[in-house]
């Protein structure tokens, strides 16, 4: 919003003989000018810069609250449909409730065994398949007439290899007593939301909702239905399509013969959670095992598959399971991923693009049901 300042009248200066002299501005209409409103737009900037990274700050140093609740409200509009469907067969809400949460706790345990045992059981076999996989891809480079130097080479191995055997990506994420701890408290916490979430969601909302009179409330609750709508379609779409990735990997990797097939499409299903470049980390981790333990022709085989997955991803699954309407522009999702992981590491590259869909899908019911804010419309919309 603009702000407007009253023109003030001119003042004439005169000099001991009479005459007048150069006006001198009063200080108001110095903000009025091209110069002033830029400086002005700034100031405002300034201030939504300054208020955003607090409120980025104060959510880092309340991760233990924010990331159940986050993961809460995630898994409770991903499971909105069946509560919505269970209401509607008679089930009371405490039944309801406790199915869907049953249900929830049921795929989270699987998700963790499969994170556990991927890791534990062939762990070690992965990585060291990896690195010399990638050892036997730098020998190679090296024979081209463009190759990088030997200590360049070296560098990037050992970035790779310290990457993959960081407490990040490895086993000992969750080592020591206080992670436990923390893990155990938000584990708790987020299964409580998560029941409240389910049983009486639509009540906490009308209450949030309270304050809100006239247009300011039906835009509030277009705006909520918007973002329990994206962020369910979001998770439901990304489970399925890591699933389908999963799947075909794992397709290839038998017929291709790859040892730690099941570990490395175990893998893949869980990096598909990060758009675009979780899909690319795990067809690279295939490529070099299979380098490694069945030559080149096998590691080419290998990129077709991840390719032909990948193409099959983009093509076909994700607008059909997720929709073109929810679909943000792959430069925006690089960005918004680079963002989420500066911040928040590998959970916050995970949570990135959701959050930045339910954004977007806000903006585009601001004005109506399918009517986008002003400044996001195409031309010849604003135009019409």
């Amino acid at each position: 919003m603009g702000i407007f300042f009253r023109r003030e009248p001119l003042i004439v200066r005169l000099d001991e003989s009479g005459a007048e002299q150069p006006a001198l501005r009063p200080p108001a209409s110095l903000w009025a000018d091209a110069f002033g409103r830029l400086a002005t737009r700034s100031l405002q900037i300034i201030v939504v810069a300054v208020l955003a990274t607090g409120l980025i700050w104060l959510n880092l140093q309340l991760t233990l609250v924010t990331i159940p609740l986050v993961l809460a409200l995630i898994f409770a509009a991903a499971f909105a449909p069946a509560m919505a469907w269970m209401r509607r067969a008679g089930l009371p809400a405490p039944l309801a409730t406790v199915i869907s949460l049953l249900a929830v706790l049921v795929i989270l345990g699987a998700f963790t065994w499969l994170i556990v045992w991927a890791v534990t059981d062939q762990w070690e076999d992965l990585s060291r398949q990896a690195q010399e996989g990638f050892a036997h891809l730098i020998d190679w480079v090296e024979t081209l007439p463009f190759a990088p130097t030997p200590d360049q080479l070296r560098e990037w191995a050992g970035q790779l290899t310290d990457f993959l055997t960081s407490s990040q990506f490895g086993s000992s994420a969750l080592r020591g007593v206080n992670a436990i701890t923390n893990f155990v408290t938000g584990l708790v916490l987020l299964v409580t939301i998560l029941f409240f979430f389910l049983k009486d969601g639509p009540q906490m909302w009308e209450f949030v909702l309270r304050p809100f009179r006239g247009a300011a409330y039906t835009r509030a609750r277009r705006i909520g239905d918007k973002t329990i709508g994206t962020l369910g379609s979001y998770v439901r779409g990304t489970a399925l399509v890591a699933l389908v990735d999963a799947v075909g990997i794992l397709i290839g990797l038998l017929i291709l013969q790859v040892p730690l097939a099941i570990p490395l499409a175990v893998l893949t299903f869980l990096l598909s959670f990060i758009p675009i470049v979780g899909a690319v980390i795990g067809g690279i981790i295939a490529a070099l095992v299979a380098l490694v333990s069945n030559g080149w022709v096998n590691a080419l085989l290998v990129v077709g598959v991840v390719v032909l997955v990948n193409q099959l991803e983009g093509n076909f699954l994700q607008p059909v399971l997720m929709g073109r309407s929810m679909r943000l522009h792959s430069f925006a999702i690089l960005i918004v991923l680079a963002g989420g992981a500066a911040v928040g590491g590998i959970l916050g590259a995970v949570l990135a693009v959701p959050i930045a869909a339910v954004v977007w899908g806000a903006i585009q019911v601001w004005d109506g049901p399918d009517r986008p804010a002003r400044w996001a419309r195409p031309r010849h919309a604003i135009d019409s």
